[in-house]
């Protein structure tokens, strides 16, 4: 009989995760808030199904070095240049307080020392994941308030990596600090970093690159695994440095691949796993009986992070020549602690800094700062209107400010594009060309970069599980077009769009025959189904070719759409329509030539070129400048590049070509 403990612990552990994570999402929180609580609810603590610690635990170590990972793959000195002036002296400066201000309230518990500079390093580390949520949702993202507070955040990952660094030498001296050893490690890991920036910058693109020419999915993917989680090992048993930095620094040099997008893409579901088992662990070690009896500390250490946290960070914001709306964005954000928080406690409980009930309370703090901060995020406005009702103090605090950057307020008459792929980037450039300006909306910062660069307005979200679109003006749109390649993706968009906005003409693409209907009854006026057009372009050309006439191609073709769409049968209108085309080909035939360079009925009308006269065909039809007018008289006047309609047989269009072309 095979042992299922492992495979029972992991089951049991995602399924309290998906059901956690569903009931969060619908109470409008973080989905980190249901993971919690899933942790809560399968652990020790609690009555009913027990999972084991150790194994969940262990897996948990996945998620630590595949979430240090995807770090590395995102981090951004360029972006962290672009804000240097506020987030690299104020990050330090906000850290250095709430590290002090934790220490001390630690001291006044009667904590250790150690235990004391654990949690006040745990207070001064935001959470990266729950932050960048909720400024998608609020569409902070990619404003220059929202890049400001990221640049924040990627300090303090990188202030993280140093502290999970140092922490495990500190252990072997706590009564006194052995410089010599501390120096070696430090040597050690800048030894580290040194070989990974020199030699794995050299190798690891290449071989991801020989990988790739294989065309074998599987074998991209066990290299990208065996980069993150074969490094990050190494590092430890090689230069004694942590398992996350090893895994930060490996997808920091995998990030100069130019397969890094593809990376991330396979990695993401490895890494959700395991960042959700990550998180149910530490769930598992929240003691609720524990918390109940010591709740005045809870809601002390949990006050002390959601408004200290944020008067102290935006009391740093504000020294540097940024907007008010800078330092109340930057403080909000900040208002929380997450994932690395969990992780510094971790290590300075198997370090022997914290205790057992120690790390619970840092824990319950970090739950309860997780599920107030999007009331945080929303109260920045409200809490902005206040302070400008006092305008000496809000004089004083926006003395840097400029004009307000809200996109919203310029926007009316545009189109909506949600989704910068090869569909969505081709209907930007047409409306550029034509001068409609337009909205983009896209989950992928490098894709959002080029845009602004060329000016375009954009969005940074993602519509399926953001309130992104709260912020496109739909109201004041004049189309919404909804390029995104997955159904799922595009149903909730749809219909969050017919909500916000009743009239608003929607176009969206589906993926299949039964998603038409679905996106139709959601609310969209025109499903595109890409295959169907594609195979409609195809059956065109090739009846064209085969000289059948072109207003019935036509015809055949809008038949076979319409009841495609409104059916999604084949009905007997489809084959009756292709019937009567067969019986017309031999009947008539419409072909369209172009008036070429240099013909000699440039600048006559019709009546003087005696065209039907001379070679028996009719014009029956000019394109000009994009238009199409049918029944031309006999004043028109023949203009190069024009196209002409000429019904006749085939004797009769060779001998209107011909004049066309040749010397009147």
């Amino acid at each position: 009989m095979h042992d299922l403990s492992l495979l029972e612990n992991v089951a049991v552990a995602l399924t309290a995760a998906f059901v956690g994570g569903l009931l969060a999402q619908r109470l409008r929180m973080p989905t980190i808030v249901g993971y919690l609580l899933a942790g809560i609810a399968i652990g020790p603590f609690t009555p009913g199904y027990v999972s084991d610690a150790h194994t969940i635990g262990a897996l948990a170590e996945l998620g630590i070095a595949f979430l240090m990972f995807g770090v590395g793959l995102h981090f951004s000195f360029r972006d962290l240049w672009r804000v240097r002036d506020s987030a690299i002296l104020g990050t330090l400066g906000q850290m250095v307080t709430m590290t002090v201000i934790g220490y001390g309230l630690a001291r006044w518990w009667g904590w250790s020392d150690a235990a004391g500079l654990v949690l006040g390093l745990s207070l001064s580390i935001a959470s990266t994941i729950v932050m960048l949520r909720g400024f998608m949702d609020l569409g902070w993202l990619n404003t220059s308030h929202g890049r400001v507070a990221v640049g924040w955040r990627v300090m303090e990952d990188i202030a993280t990596v140093i502290m999970l660094l140092i922490m495990p030498n500190l252990a072997e001296f706590s009564d006194s600090v052995d410089w010599r050893a501390l120096g070696m490690a430090i040597l050690a890991a800048i030894g580290f970093l040194v070989f990974m920036l020199y030699a794995g910058t050299r190798l690891l693109p290449w071989l991801l690159l020989r990988v790739a020419h294989t065309r074998s999915r599987e074998l991209f993917i066990l290299s990208i695994l065996g980069m993150s989680l074969g490094i990050a090992a190494a590092a430890s048993e090689l230069f004694g440095v942590s398992l996350a930095l090893g895994a930060f620094m490996a997808g920091a040099v995998v990030s100069e691949s130019p397969l890094s997008h593809r990376i991330a893409s396979d990695l993401l579901p490895f890494r959700e796993a395991f960042s959700v088992l990550f998180f149910v662990s530490i769930g598992m070690m929240i003691d609720p009986a524990y918390l109940s009896g010591a709740w005045q500390p809870v809601l002390t250490l949990t006050a002390v992070v959601v408004f200290g946290k944020f008067l102290v960070a935006a009391a740093w914001a504000l020294m540097f020549p940024r907007p008010a709306r800078t330092a109340l964005v930057v403080a909000a954000g900040s208002s929380q602690i997450g994932e690395f928080s969990f992780v510094l406690g971790q290590a300075g409980l198997s370090l022997g800094f914290l205790q057992q009930d120690q790390y619970s309370l840092i824990l319950a703090a970090a739950f309860l700062s997780i599920v107030v901060n999007p009331l945080i995020l929303h109260g920045v406005e409200p809490l902005q209107r206040l302070l400008r009702s006092i305008p000496l103090l809000w004089g004083k605090l926006d003395r840097y400010s400029r004009p307000r950057e809200s996109l919203e307020d310029g926007l009316s008459g545009h189109v909506v594009v949600v989704g910068y792929g090869r569909v969505g980037s081709h209907v930007v450039d047409v409306l550029g060309e034509l001068k409609i300006p337009c909205l983009v909306i896209d989950s992928r910062i490098e894709r959002i970069e080029r845009l602004s660069s060329r000016g375009i307005p954009t969005l940074l979200g993602d519509t399926a599980n953001s309130d992104i679109l709260t912020h496109a003006a739909l109201d004041r749109a004049r189309l919404l077009v909804i390029t995104l390649p997955e159904e799922a993706a595009t149903e909730l968009p749809v219909a969050a769009a017919r909500d916000l906005a009743a009239k608003l003409s929607i176009i969206a693409r589906a993926a299949t025959r039964s998603g038409v209907k679905r996106l139709a009854g959601l609310g969209a006026q025109l499903v595109i189904h890409p295959e169907l057009e594609g195979g409609l372009q195809v059956i065109r050309h090739t009846l064209l070719h085969l000289g059948f006439p072109l207003l019935e191609v036509r015809r055949y073709a809008d038949t076979v759409r319409r009841e495609n769409y409104e059916a999604l049968v084949k009905s007997q209108g489809e084959h009756a329509i292709l019937r009567e085309l067969l019986d017309t080909a031999d009947l008539i035939d419409i072909s369209w030539v172009k008036l070429p360079t240099g013909s000699p009925l440039l600048g006559h009308t019709l009546g003087e070129s005696a065209l039907r006269s001379r070679t028996g065909a009719n014009l029956v039809a000019v394109f000009r400048d994009g238009r199409l007018s049918v029944n031309p008289t006999t004043d028109t006047v023949f203009m190069e590049g024009d196209r002409y309609g000429l019904l006749g047989d085939a004797e009769q269009i060779a001998a209107a070509e011909l004049l066309f072309a040749s010397p009147a």
